[in-house]
């Protein structure tokens, strides 16, 4: 009995070291070829790699998009951001739901996972997707999002997925803490989900509709409104005289369009897939699902020798990946100190004869509802403005603080903004004379999903122009931007704001803005990387690290 049972493991063992060697043996085939064919590669701000052999791009043409008067420099950074953003999908014709990506069905593997592991080591992992039927993928193009964590630490990191597009990915991470830590890959979206994705991206842009009120005595009209209106009825023409920023209205039957009073979010369209498709987006089934490991999940790793830990952080350049990490849940940056403000008194010491603006989403109206609940001596003073909109003021007369928020200009899906309140960032920045007092804080994404690319990339281009300017004139000026977040997702809102589509934006606006002399707050990373789910308004503890990093970039350490 107990030779048979010895046989019998032995052979398991033997079974499982088989087959991570044909997986190995496979994608370093793949590797190969895929070096040698690829012409381009696409890396996202969540550290997702896409071999593309895209040479050229073919895109809808939107609204008059196509008609933008850009100088040659922008017409080539345009191109090249579309170009770099072109995900791959292959186009195999449509895909019955039983051929889709399996997330319980396919696996990953952690390779040489009975190794230690040194802080600062690289860990690779291999990961195989296959279809319901449990036959293997032969192609890629699924979204992963990637983590290692340690929950008894509250430590956690993403990692950088390579997809090589024939079902294999590979993950890899850096081990940035001692101890026992754990992988975990998620399938946010099937490759068959993103195609549906980007087809409403191009041709579903108005799934997301706005309204307007127009009053004048006792007549009152409301409309629909948008970046861009089909058809041949009048229109109210309220693009902004100075950064051109496109937006109208179908104009009242009755009255002018001066009356207009407000902007407010009128809906989503409902019905905007066949049944096939809602196949492609289950809850439980293939949106955020986890995939299972073959073999151990988790790896044992030992503290690094001083020279070598001072040596990883030598090498450690503008391009870090990951850009810090949670550990004990703070989040540490890898390019420099990060402070702990967990004292009111330390926010009032930094903050201290200071004007602060944050401008943006109601991501960053969270941190003027962090601020004024924290620190008792910043008081709201109440302008009367709808709850959650704005604008919102609060004031510190005792140490002369003063912090602004205010909402960025249409498309914004806010319940009703005042239309003297809806004000582009760019012409906001352009009012402020900065200074070594003077901190600007922007967020700006999440109201961008539904649209084509070329909306959002017009948007930065305005905002990032009025920013150079600023910074020419006031050089002490402290610029910060938050970057966007995962979020929470279900069947309806992937269809809207899927982590799939404000990935494109992180990835946009992170590299618009390189070299412009701003800082950033990685909130992709602190989401993605944390124990908590992912919300589109994250947990407190989550906006507290990232008010410690927005503070240490006002205040830092002194050298």
């Amino acid at each position: 009995m107990w030779i048979s049972f010895f046989k019998l493991r032995f052979f398991c063992c033997l079974l499982a070291v088989l087959m991570v060697v044909v997986l190995v043996i496979n994608v370093t085939q793949v590797e190969y070829l895929d070096h040698e064919t690829a012409s381009a590669t696409f890396i996202d701000s969540g550290g997702q790699f896409v071999f593309s052999q895209v040479t050229g791009i073919s895109r809808n043409l939107y609204c008059g998009y196509e008609h933008q008067t850009l100088s040659s420099r922008e017409r080539l950074e345009e191109d090249s951001l579309l170009a770099a953003l072109q995900w791959q999908v292959p186009d195999v014709g449509p895909v019955p739901f039983l051929k889709s990506t399996d997330p319980s069905s396919s696996y990953f593997v952690i390779l040489n996972s009975a190794t230690f592991f040194k802080v600062g080591s690289q860990l690779e992992v291999l990961v195989h997707v296959q279809d319901f039927q449990r036959k293997p993928k032969k192609y890629g193009g699924d979204y992963l999002q990637a983590r290692i964590h340690s929950p008894k630490l509250q430590a956690g990191a993403v990692g950088r997925v390579v997809d090589y597009q024939n079902g294999f990915y590979k993950v890899f991470f850096t081990l940035l803490w001692p101890g026992r830590v754990k992988v975990s890959i998620s399938l946010v979206h099937p490759s068959e989900g993103i195609r549906v994705l980007q087809n409403l991206q191009e041709e579903k842009p108005d799934r997301v509709y706005f309204k307007s009120l127009f009053r004048s005595g006792r007549i009152s009209e409301t409309t629909e409104c948008n970046v861009c209106l089909p058809g041949s009825l009048p229109l109210c023409n309220f693009t902004d005289l100075y950064t051109g920023e496109p937006w109208f209205c179908f104009k009242p039957k009755k009255l002018p369009c001066s009356s207009r009073i407000n902007h407010f979010k009128g809906g989503y369209l409902k019905g905007l897939l066949t049944a096939a498709e809602n196949a492609f987006f289950q809850s439980g089934v293939n949106i955020k699902m986890p995939i299972n490991s073959s073999g151990p999940d988790w790896v044992t790793v030992i503290p690094s020798s001083i020279k070598e830990s001072n040596n990883l952080e030598l090498s450690q350049g503008l391009g870090t990946f990951p850009s810090g990490y949670y550990y004990k849940n703070q989040w540490r940056p890898r390019k420099f100190k990060m402070r702990q403000f967990n004292d009111p008194d330390n926010i009032t010491e930094c903050l201290q004869r200071k004007v602060v603006y944050l401008f943006g989403d109601s991501t960053i109206r969270q941190w003027f509802e962090y601020l004024t609940t924290f620190v008792p001596d910043l008081v709201e003073f109440n302008l009367g403005s709808p709850k959650n909109v704005g604008p919102f003021l609060a004031v510190d007369q005792k140490h002369n603080i003063l912090l602004k928020y205010r909402c960025h200009g249409p498309p914004i899906r806010f319940t009703t903004v005042f239309s003297n309140d809806l004000r582009y960032v760019a012409n906001e920045l352009n009012g402020i004379v900065g200074g070594k007092n003077t901190v600007v804080a922007i967020a700006v994404w999440s109201h961008f999903s539904t649209f084509p690319l070329e909306v959002y990339i017009r948007r930065l281009r305005n905002i990032r122009r009025a920013v150079v300017q600023l910074l020419d004139r006031s050089p002490k000026t402290v610029v910060v931007i938050r970057t966007a977040n995962a979020q929470e997702l279900g069947p309806e809102v992937s269809l809207f704001n899927s982590d799939w589509y404000n990935f494109q934006l992180d990835t946009i606006l992170r590299k618009m803005f390189s070299g412009v002399g701003v800082y950033l707050v990685d909130a992709w990373e602190m989401t993605l990387a944390h124990y908590l789910p992912h919300k589109l308004h994250p947990d407190e503890v989550i906006v507290k690290n990232q008010l410690d990093m927005f503070l240490s970039f006002v205040c830092p350490l002194e050298s």
